[in-house]
C-alpha cells in the first residue's frame, strides 16, 4: 500500500493482492520507522459509513473505508473509492483509495502485483 499526500489531499494505492487481503480481513497497515518514532497508515472497512473517513491521532492516519463495499471492490472494475471531509475553518480533506495499476513510464519498481493498466494496449 503506498500514501501520497499533497496539501489537504490524501491518497492510498493497492496493489492486487492488498485488494484481495482487505475484502477478506478489512484492515490493512504500513508502518515506517523513524529514529524517535513510527508513523503508521492504515486502510480500515467500517460499518455505517457509506463514504470514506480520515482521522489522524498518535503518529497514524486511519483511513476508513464503507464495510459494505469491501468485498464489492476485490471483485469489480471500480478503479477506487474518493469523497471530501468537511474540516474547521472552511477547508476541505480529499480522500482518494484506488488500485495501483501498472505504471506507463518505466520506473524501478516491482509491479508485478499492480493492476493491469487499462491506457496499455499491446
Amino acid at each position: 500500500m503506498k500514501i501520497r499526500i499533497k496539501g489537504n489531499s490524501l491518497r492510498y494505492r493497492l496493489t492486487k493482492s492488498e485488494v484481495e487481503l482487505f475484502s477478506k480481513e478489512g484492515y490493512l497497515e504500513e508502518k515506517t520507522h523513524f529514529p524517535s518514532h513510527v508513523f503508521t497508515y492504515a486502510l480500515e472497512a467500517k460499518k455505517d459509513i457509506s463514504e470514506l473517513q480520515a482521522s489522524y491521532s498518535n503518529d497514524k492516519i486511519s483511513l476508513f473505508f464503507p464495510d459494505s463495499e469491501k468485498e464489492k471492490w476485490f471483485q469489480s472494475d471500480q478503479i477506487g473509492y474518493e469523497s471530501s471531509m468537511n474540516l474547521e475553518n472552511e477547508m476541505t480533506l480529499k480522500i482518494l483509495v484506488e488500485k495501483d495499476f501498472v505504471c506507463l513510464d518505466h520506473i524501478d519498481e516491482d509491479q508485478s502485483d499492480n493492476f493491469p493498466n487499462p491506457n496499455l494496449t499491446c
